[in-house]
């Protein structure tokens, strides 16, 4: 369940609608994220804290575009990262793994965004993804 916050964006919803997937093994990260992006209009499809849940989810949840961190666990999150470009859903990184993390190499044309980033850089990405998608994947 995401925490109360004040709204962040004056009742503007830059993600009105979007179904999002979001992958994160921190729980309060992981509701700190579900609170920003809701905040912002989005529709938090899916919450994971591993990688078994989020491959399950980015098959069973039509989502527009998905938030990941890079090592769930001992895991790294390149099967879900996979999965999501093999179906054209974009997404982006965000980690506190540093940009030259080995497990990044095969993403290198993605975002990445460093933890802790403020709220807005994580609407803003979000909002960036989703307009670079395809217009089918955004009304879906």
């Amino acid at each position: 369940m995401a925490m109360k916050r004040p709204k962040q964006f004056n009742d503007v919803a830059p993600l009105r609608g979007a179904r999002l997937l979001i992958v994160e093994d921190d729980v309060l990260l992981l509701m700190d994220l579900e609170a920003i992006l809701q905040d912002a209009g989005a529709e938090v499809v899916a919450c994971c804290r591993d990688v078994n849940e989020g491959l399950a989810a980015a098959e069973q949840k039509a989502v527009v575009a998905a938030i990941l961190d890079v090592r769930v666990g001992q895991d790294t999150i390149a099967p879900i990262a996979r999965q999501l470009a093999d179906r054209g859903t974009p997404f982006l990184f965000y980690t506190g793994q540093v940009e030259n993390d080995p497990a990044l190499a095969e993403w290198s044309g993605h975002t990445v965004l460093s933890k802790p980033a403020r709220p807005a850089a994580i609407v803003a990405a979000v909002a960036d993804l989703l307009r670079h998608a395809l217009p089918a994947q955004r009304s879906s």
